[in-house]
């Protein structure tokens, strides 16, 4: 008998949509005409698959309010999803752009006159990926785009917290000649992941540590590789050439974009010493005018808590921090609407370490500040974690970069916050720590960990 998941709307707490994941013997028949379809799709070469890809562009802006409906109600936000949708858009333009010239095979010679060989990339047949809820759209296909162009096949469950965008989408790519052979979503919960790690040939997590250690443990278990994409508690330094005003903005920005609901926001600051006081007033200024949407969903800078027990952890760690002696300077509620709920853009002074808040991944619009004295403490506080996602420094740049350098973090932000979006097409970074594991998602290494590598080598007769 068929089990039903009943899910939330995030705006009024309500139970408004329910999902029927697939059981086994159907996804695995689903997963088998995935398998079916990549010959043809690996067939059709890469400017075939490249045609696809932009049709599905195409596909989506046909299929665009819609989309755009069904992500405002799984989030509770307007404008982010609007950039959902228009990021799918130009990530799959620009990687459809530059997929010749990351796959591009190989040839040379020996140092032996009589042997010269071919470099082969062999795409998996089928990538499985799981992803998260606070990017549905987004994080569903950022990794799909480049193993799709790679020639392979892909099966994709999205959380259950946020699945209404997954139909009119699959309707999206059921128009798309090839793709519709290849590319398949299923809407389902941790049970139906798990049968996706055992169905795939390699698979991407997007999520949390825990999580992430089920699904490692599972795939290792039958000797497959699989790619994490895990949390973090990004820091961010401060440093007393910064201009006060231009580094209130960045924190306020990292900690708040998409109600700080996502891996790389800003979620501890560090602050030296001769501008504390100047940053940590900017900061409370800005995040006192930021609104929430409560009354309009196109309203407001900050959307609701999409996940539930998500709003049990960021009070958890407010009122931990406040339990050993911080101080609230604005925000520390979390608020409820019509059954919604929001957390208010929240700054904290007098944080220790040894705080859940400085600690754990938070995933909210919290801003915890503590000074600090010299470079070497700035590094060492920014160090003193588990993870190491990215970090962002602030100040004159040659600095900055000095001290970017020996934080244990794979994106690094000068002046900046999240700008890896500029340069992913070439550029690389991978997770310190237990913010991820297996290669990078961005530049050419974004393709080519979903190819496996074969050296066809010749030898000729001497001359």
């Amino acid at each position: 008998m068929s089990r039903s998941i009943d899910v939330r709307n995030p705006r009024t707490g309500k139970v408004d949509c329910r999902i029927t994941p697939l059981d086994l013997p159907v996804l695995t028949a689903r997963i088998e005409a995935l398998r079916e379809g990549q010959a043809k799709w690996l067939e059709i070469g890469l400017e075939g698959r490249i045609r696809a890809m932009e049709a599905l562009c195409d596909a989506v802006d046909r299929h665009y309010q819609p989309i755009l409906d069904a992500l405002s109600a799984d989030t509770g936000r307007h404008e982010w999803s609007v950039n959902e949708i228009e990021g799918l858009k130009g990530i799959t333009r620009m990687r459809c752009a530059t997929a010749a010239e990351a796959m591009a095979e190989a040839i040379g010679q020996s140092s032996d006159p009589t042997l010269r060989f071919q470099q082969q990339y062999v795409p998996y047949q089928l990538v499985g990926i799981i992803s998260p809820w606070n990017y549905p759209l987004i994080l569903c296909m950022i990794d799909a785009i480049c193993a799709l162009l790679a020639g392979a096949a892909v099966a994709i469950k999205p959380s259950e917290v946020t699945p209404r965008f997954i139909q009119p989408f699959r309707e999206a790519i059921a128009e798309v000649e090839y793709l519709r052979g290849v590319l398949d979503v299923f809407e389902g919960d941790g049970e139906t992941g798990g049968w996706l790690v055992d169905l795939t040939d390699t698979l991407v997590f997007t999520g949390s540590v825990p999580t992430g250690r089920k699904v490692q443990e599972r795939a290792a278990s039958q000797f497959k590789t699989v790619f994490l994409e895990l949390g973090g508690s990004d820091p961010a330094v401060v440093l007393d050439s910064a201009d006060p005003d231009i580094a209130a903005e960045i924190i306020t920005r990292g900690a708040t974009e998409n109600s700080g609901q996502l891996c790389c926001a800003i979620e501890r600051v560090y602050v030296q010493n001769g501008v504390l006081d100047q940053v940590t007033e900017r900061v409370v200024t800005r995040m006192r005018a930021l609104g929430m949407n409560m009354q309009d969903i196109a309203k407001g800078e900050l959307g609701p808590v999409i996940f539930r027990r998500q709003a049990e952890i960021l009070r958890s760690q407010i009122d931990d921090a406040v339990a050993k002696g911080a101080r609230i300077l604005t925000g520390g509620r979390i608020l409820e609407h019509e059954g919604g709920l929001w957390c208010e853009p929240t700054v904290l002074t007098g944080v220790t370490q040894d705080m859940a808040v400085m600690r754990d991944e938070t995933f909210g619009p919290i801003v915890p500040i503590m000074g600090f004295s010299t470079p070497d403490e700035a590094v060492r506080l920014a160090n003193d974690t588990e993870f190491g996602l990215s970090a962002a420094v602030i100040g004159e740049e040659s600095a900055a970069i000095a001290i970017g350098q020996r934080i244990n973090a794979g994106g690094m932000w000068i002046n900046d916050f999240d700008t890896m979006g500029g340069v992913g097409a070439r550029a690389e970074k991978t997770a310190f720590g237990t913010s991820g594991l297996g290669g990078t998602r961005y530049g050419h290494g974004g393709f080519l960990r979903f190819l496996r590598k074969k050296a066809i080598v010749v030898r000729r007769p001497a001359a």
